[in-house]
């Protein structure tokens, strides 16, 4: 059994710049890879789509996610679920987001790819996008 603790590896987090959200990797598997994001007011990560199932549970904060249906709003304890191949992006409006998304299977086992140019999720943490 591993007991994570994803807050406090968002509050530790670190970004690759000042634009960027600070993001770390909790848990890595073959099966499924755990990312926190903490995004700064203003900060977002752009729509895009993986081969992964994503879901992004909230952490803290407010902020808006995107998807196939457009924006919705969200807040602390919220669960969103996207399906694989489905539109999926972030964004902190006046407050911090803090965000936990657990991606399954997990990006560069063969099964999944993320469109050229993306940001994937949790790179930064390992200093590469």
């Amino acid at each position: 059994m591993k007991v994570l603790d994803p807050r406090g590896a968002a509050a530790g987090a670190v970004a690759a710049t000042a634009t960027r959200p600070a993001t770390a990797i909790v848990h890595d598997s073959p099966d499924a890879r755990l990312v926190v994001f903490r995004l700064a007011p203003e900060q977002s990560v752009a729509p895009h789509r993986s081969n992964s199932t994503v879901l992004l549970t909230v952490l803290g904060g407010r902020g808006f996610v995107s998807g196939a249906e457009g924006e919705r709003a969200v807040a602390a304890g919220d669960l969103v679920i996207y399906d694989p191949e489905e539109v999926h992006g972030m964004r902190a409006v006046d407050e911090e987001l803090t965000l936990l998304a657990a991606i399954t299977p997990r990006p560069g086992t063969g099964r999944t790819q993320i469109e050229p140019g993306i940001m994937r999720a949790g790179a930064s943490a390992r200093g590469s996008e």
